[in-house]
């Protein structure tokens, strides 16, 4: 299908003429207009719009931008990558940060004349927040011409033998035994040989299938792989069209409310030529939205911001992404030093490991951290050359200027799957849309085989302009490593960004870091009480949660409330709602690193969020009843009214007194748990008397006249 089939099947919403693009000088200031545009750039950009012309996908950036300036009115933090990520385009549309100034990207990754088919743009938006992005989606289209597509799932050897294994009546323990054996996600071949072992773990007196049931469930079993079992919800690509869905494929109700999806997978839509949107959610954008907000108001915060940027101020006045600063050597000195518990991508294990080895002073340096520590790279055997030629203890050198043109800003040695298509174009005589063919190959190994029948369209090519056969075989083995997941140079620099601003925050504000983490949960690799024992040992003083002062979400304390007795490390919420997470390193709490404890003074006061149990209606009611009460110069005087006037059940006040939330109103975590069992919330005829804490002597305590918010 074409490009004028594609987009006969989108509505026109934006623009009369859609053959007619302009540059983005001529519409509303962006990013990029709104300083000089360097002759490279406007070079890149005219032959953007030319191909975007040519193959008619006009409506599918200006589709993608309006959900971007949406996101953007409604002060949701958003970021295009991927591919995306290879367009001046989408740059000056503000889609993606990448500057293409800064940047040798390839833009047949992205859009090929050869392959003609719709380019694909993942925006990611704050996770706690998509939501209001993918309801606009429906409101402006309309649920009969917009709906999320589905995903095929496939049989794996666990859910083909457990699949086969019950239509056969294998015992379940067996069943379960051998689809152990098996990788989980990423496996791909069945295991026959490990059927022993799994019988020999087995009890003795579990029942065993005959010798034939057991050799049918193994040879149909590998039949199933790679059958269609499901089809599942994709993580949010949006189809658009112009007349009804309906017309073309099923629409069914989604599982979650207030969503539908089509019954077709992601690919049959690429291959049909319909308008794809990837609406994606990200728990760090969530994290950083409320760091930025919490920075606007910390005292002291904003002289270390880059406020002299033109785009450091959002339209609505808040703080964006661009006031953080530039190249700033303290947080490369952190990241270098492998402390980045909390960092977006570089907080695992495995990336902790390279940081060291690596030492990333530089922002391309984070771009090649962000793609290195993957299975592409390693299976190739990149990883030790690259750092090798990096600290000096081996020669760069390049066969010939070509390959230099490909390799040398990762110093000869392949890293991003860009590259790979960059060597086969400038070596083996590929043209673009070829390459982008090789590319697919690499990401779609799993379902088609590989990059092996490249073969000798590879190696001959590079034989046939002078490269001697070592090489060329050398070249195709690491193409072949990125069969094994090679990351994209366009998908690393776009979460490099969020690397570095998420560094830089941890680094020069941990205390605001930790709060933002702990109210952006769950997300992330680590733990909320791996979290806050990082953050103690940062110098952060956090203190536990007190339904006298904690609001709903964990925040920055004020002087006054720091100087509550009730301040210390939080013992009873390490023992609940942070329990799961072994300590980091055994290191002691409160040990200020690298001389974060000035930037830490302001203690980080935990939120009822973090009570396991307290529904969030349950914390909102006790933060307005204590507010009202502060109205009148009041404060709770004991658990029975604090029950009354947030009208809390005997669920909520055992999930506060086990937190250790009432202990300025009980005392000891016994005596909270006793308060908390006789405490009740009565109805409202009796609501303006509180219960007496002793039932023997009654006694009447005038409570003010509130306006509690009404409970579902």
């Amino acid at each position: 299908m074409g490009g004028d089939d594609f987009c006969s099947q989108h509505e026109d919403p934006l623009t009369p003429d859609r053959h007619a693009p302009k540059p983005a000088s001529q519409g509303e200031p962006t990013t990029a207009t709104t300083q000089f545009i360097p002759e490279t750039v406007k070079t890149q950009i005219e032959h953007e719009l030319a191909l975007i012309a040519e193959l008619g996908y006009e409506m599918y950036f200006l589709t993608v931008h309006d959900l971007v300036r949406f996101a953007r009115s409604r002060d949701i933090l958003c970021q295009g990558r991927g591919s995306a990520a290879n367009s001046a385009v989408c740059y000056c549309l503000g889609v993606t940060e990448v500057d293409p100034s800064k940047s040798t990207l390839l833009f047949e990754r992205f859009i090929s004349r050869e392959r003609n088919e719709p380019p694909d743009i993942d925006v990611d938006f704050e996770h706690q927040r998509r939501e209001e992005v993918i309801q606009y989606i429906y409101a402006k289209y309309g649920r009969d011409r917009a709906a999320l597509t589905a995903t095929v799932i496939s049989y794996r050897p666990r859910s083909a033998l457990r699949d086969v294994g019950r239509a056969l009546q294998v015992d379940e323990a067996l069943i379960r035994s051998l689809a152990k054996e098996h990788p989980g996600m990423y496996s791909r071949h069945l295991l026959p040989e490990r059927l022993a072992e799994a019988i020999a773990r087995l009890p003795p007196d579990t029942p065993l299938p005959t010798e034939r049931t057991l050799a049918l469930w193994l040879e149909l079993s590998q039949q199933l792989m790679g059958f269609p079992r499901h089809l599942s919800q994709h993580v949010g690509g949006f189809v658009l069209t112009q007349g009804p869905l309906t017309r073309l494929v099923p629409v069914e109700p989604a599982a979650m409310t207030g969503r539908s999806i089509i019954q077709w997978d992601k690919d049959d839509l690429d291959a049909m030529g319909l308008l794809k949107v990837d609406v994606l959610a990200l728990g760090m954008l969530s994290a950083l939205r409320r760091s930025l907000d919490m920075l606007a108001t910390k005292p002291g915060a904003l002289t270390g911001l880059d406020l002299q940027h033109p785009h450091a101020w959002s339209d609505t006045g808040r703080l964006t992404l661009a006031a953080i600063p530039k190249d700033d050597p303290a947080t490369y000195r952190m990241a270098a030093d492998a402390d980045t518990v909390g960092v977006f991508q570089i907080e695992s294990r495995a990336q902790m490991s390279m940081l060291p080895r690596l030492r990333p002073a530089v922002f391309y340096d984070l771009v090649v951290q962000v793609a290195i520590v993957r299975p592409g790279p390693i299976q190739g055997g990149m990883v030790h050359p690259y750092l090798r030629r990096r600290h000096g203890f081996e020669p760069v050198d390049y066969p010939s200027p070509e390959l230099k043109t490909a390799l040398g800003r990762t110093l000869g040695v392949p890293i991003f799957q860009e590259q790979v298509m960059q060597v086969a174009m400038l070596c083996a005589g590929f043209s673009a849309g070829e390459a982008d063919s090789l590319r697919r190959s690499m990401a779609a190994w799993k379902r088609k085989g590989g990059v092996q029948k490249f073969y000798d369209r590879v190696v001959g090519g590079m034989l046939a302009r002078g490269y001697t056969a070592a090489f060329a075989e050398q070249i195709f083995s690491q193409i072949e490593g990125f069969g094994e997941y090679g990351f994209p140079e366009s998908h690393a620099a776009s979460f490099a960004l969020l690397v570095y601003v998420s560094a830089w925050i941890k680094r020069h504000h941990p205390n605001v870091f930790l709060a933002a983490l702990l109210n952006s949960q769950p997300m992330g690799f680590y733990t909320p009480s791996q979290l806050v024992q990082d953050a103690q040992r940062h110098g952060v003083d956090v203190l536990p949660v007190d339904v006298m002062v904690s609001g709903w979400d964990c925040g920055l304390e004020v002087a006054s409330h720091a100087a509550s007795p009730r301040g210390g490390p939080p013992s009873a919420y390490c023992e609940q709602k942070l329990s799961g997470g072994p300590p980091l390193d055994g290191a002691a709490p409160g040990t200020p690193a690298d001389g974060h404890q000035a930037a830490a003074s302001q203690p980080v006061r935990l939120g009822l969020r973090m009570v396991s149990g307290l529904s969030e209606e349950a914390g909102q009611s006790i933060v307005f009843a204590r507010q009202q009460l502060q109205t009148h110069g009041q404060a709770f005087a004991n658990v029975a009214q604090l029950a009354q006037l947030a009208q809390l059940n005997q669920t909520d006040l055992d999930a506060l007194a086990a937190a250790d939330a009432l202990s300025a109103l009980a005392g000891h975590r016994r005596e909270q748990v006793w308060a908390a069992s006789g405490a009740k919330a009565y109805a409202s005829l009796f609501k303006p008397v509180a219960p007496p804490d002793d039932p023997l002597q009654p006694q009447l305590i005038p409570a003010p006249t509130l306006v509690t918010p009404p409970r579902a």
